[in-house]
């Protein structure tokens, strides 16, 4: 039986162009991102970009719930307590792959819409934040919850949430705290809020647009009709940009003990600011100590450069505990209890975020023919 995880179809333009559609199909997953899918969808990307009858590309979702909740976790987990600190082929290969697709979608030479409606979480976020044109609707809910299965924001985070305004990026990578349209906007993670019933009219609107084939004409044109289509669409209060100077206050400085002792004692009558506090230090010590030193490092990094970094950072944590426990705790057994090691950011040393960090294996970069 053909994989039918991803659906494929063209909406014919006027002028004789067309649009390509890529559709994620995998609801009971929440559109959980597999390495079968990122084989379906990367070819495609790869061959409607080198026809000159396609003006562009729309990537979407056939859920009402999730645009994409993640990377499929529960496909590593096996390989990850087969694999302990050894080689994982499986994990190489996934990791490899998400990012090569995730940089294709950064660099991609003709407009890209996302349609990021519902749950945008994680690997989901890494699929729609290099699109050219990023809409969210009002039930669009985005996080990098990585902290709470013992990973950090990979996908490119190191580098786009290093670009948010201040440091709520370093707040949502520390604190997997959910965000909703108007904080996407606010962090540039999206470009325009469209209601979700419009996606029909966003559709028809594309079929009837005489496309150039031009990218640079195309993509303004593209700008234009969502921002139509986005008038009058509900904007909800974003809590990062009212929370802005706390969060200034709580992430300030280059120590991360510090950090940890304010959110530690931070006490709020808000419910999102005090969820956040208590999903850090929840959280695992790994995670948050790594993500911080790639928050450190990364500032005048290339996104490429942001990538292999993350490569290695990946299979780094596939060869350490905290992965497969988090993995475990939150998604097979579902006990939420997570134990892990180190158990507190106090015991984490320098040694033991390097060795997540080093390259594990030898010669060219298994990246640097593809980004």
């Amino acid at each position: 039986m053909p994989d039918s995880s991803i659906l494929f179809h063209e909406i014919p333009a006027a002028g004789g162009r067309r649009f390509g559609v890529a559709t994620l199909n995998a609801p009971a997953s929440l559109n959980a991102l597999s390495t079968a899918m990122i084989r379906l969808l990367a070819p495609q990307l790869t061959q409607w970009a080198c026809d000159t009858g396609i003006a562009g590309v729309l990537l979407d979702a056939r859920s009402e719930k999730a645009f994409c909740a993640g990377g499929d976790l529960r496909q590593l987990f096996p390989t990850l307590r087969a694999c302990g600190s050894g080689h994982n082929p499986d994990a190489e290969a996934f990791f490899r792959e998400e990012y090569i697709l995730d940089h294709q979608i950064h660099t991609y030479p003709k407009p890209l819409l996302c349609w990021g409606h519902g749950i945008v979480m994680g690997g989901g976020v890494g699929l729609m934040v290099g699109a050219s044109h990023r809409v969210v609707t009002p039930a669009s809910r985005m996080a990098m919850p990585e902290i709470n299965v013992g990973l950090y924001p990979d996908v490119g985070g190191s580098w786009f949430l290093r670009r948010a305004p201040g440091r709520t990026g370093l707040f949502l990578a520390l604190t997997a705290a959910q965000i909703n349209a108007a904080d996407a906007l606010f962090a540039g993670l999206a470009d325009v809020i469209v209601a979700h019933e419009r996606k029909a009219q966003v559709i028809e609107a594309i079929a009837q647009t005489p496309w150039t084939g031009q990218a640079a004409q195309d993509r303004a044109t593209l700008s234009r009709l969502l921002a139509q289509a986005g008038q009058g669409a509900p904007i909800p209060i974003s809590k990062l940009r009212t929370h802005f100077d706390t969060i200034e206050t709580l992430l300030a400085g280059d120590d991360l003990l510090d950090i940890a002792h304010r959110l530690r004692a931070f006490k709020s009558d808000d419910p999102w600011l005090q969820g956040a506090a208590d999903a850090f230090i929840k959280g695992a010590p790994s995670s948050i100590a790594i993500g911080f030193t790639l928050w450190q490092r990364v500032l005048r990094m290339s996104l490429a450069e942001v990538f292999r970094l993350e490569y290695w950072a990946s299979l780094g944590f596939c060869a350490h505990h905290d992965f497969a426990e988090g993995v475990r705790a939150l998604l097979v057994d579902k006990d939420r209890n997570p134990r892990w090691q180190p158990a507190t950011l106090e015991e984490i040393t320098p040694d033991f975020i390097e060795d997540h960090l080093r390259p594990r294996a030898q010669g060219a970069h298994p990246l640097a023919a593809w980004i």
